[in-house]
């Protein structure tokens, strides 16, 4: 009989020397090369079709799936279909359209009140900076963010679970605040990448790097991650099948 042969650690971790903030943003840039390679061109999740939408949809987006908020706001776009329409709903109209969200009484209140603000104070547009928006009922820098870069093409690094998430993994950051992890990663990510690295971290974590069980073994950018607080015992093939290989970082 053979002997029991036991599960080889991983390879060694990438990264366990102190990095510059240069080696961070080469290897930032590779993590961004590889990850558009796997997922090709990503959009935001939330389904719109003006600012306006998407400002009620990430709204509606707090502690709720980005698949929920899109059954939902059919419905509730074709009733109120703009700001002025919002502005003026009844708010138990509004709770019946969004129960399904969770929290829908506060986050009616948000649609409703930030709509008001938007009549008032912007003629019932979405304004387009992050000054005025954070300072809309509802509105956070997150929210704030997602609404720049996806409907004016400004560039913002948006944190939400996922994001904070594989920031850490990829040891990129050490923050647990969304607003410091957003700071340190524009300063590690091109500037003109920041929306587009959001939705690929997005997309990995949804697919690969997720929260209880990463799927470390068939990890694209397994090379290039130094896997922070993650402890996995089953050795890596040498090949993994479907595998894009990354090139040198020097």
């Amino acid at each position: 009989m053979g002997t029991k042969r036991t599960p080889k650690a991983l390879s060694k971790k990438p990264a366990a020397k102190k990095e510059t903030l240069a080696e961070k943003q080469a290897r930032a840039r590779e993590v961004i090369r590889r990850l558009r390679e796997i997922y090709g061109e990503t959009k935001c999740f939330l389904h719109h079709r003006s600012p306006f939408e998407l400002l009620m949809a990430t709204i509606l987006s707090a502690q709720c799936t980005d698949a929920r908020v899109n059954m939902v706001t059919p419905a509730l776009f074709e009733r109120f279909p703009d700001a002025r329409k919002m502005a003026k709903a009844k708010m138990t109209d509004v709770e019946k359209l969004i129960q399904s969200t969770g929290f829908y009484k506060n986050k009616a209140k948000s649609l409703v009140g930030c709509s008001q603000a938007l009549v008032e104070k912007h003629g019932g547009e979405v304004p387009g900076t992050i000054e005025e928006l954070t300072a809309l009922r509802g509105v956070g820098r997150k929210t704030a963010n997602v609404v720049l870069g996806n409907a004016f093409g400004v560039p913002g690094f948006v944190v939400d679970t996922h994001i904070g998430r594989l920031s850490r993994r990829l040891g990129f950051t050490k923050h647990l605040d969304p607003v410091k992890v957003e700071h340190e990663m524009m300063e590690i990510a091109p500037r003109e990448d920041w929306t587009e690295f959001g939705h690929l971290l997005i997309s990995h974590g949804r697919a690969r790097c997720i929260s209880r069980k990463p799927d470390c073994l068939h990890c694209e950018i397994y090379d290039v991650c130094p896997r922070v607080g993650v402890t996995v015992s089953t050795e890596r093939p040498s090949k993994v099948p479907g595998e894009i290989s990354g090139k040198s970082l020097r």
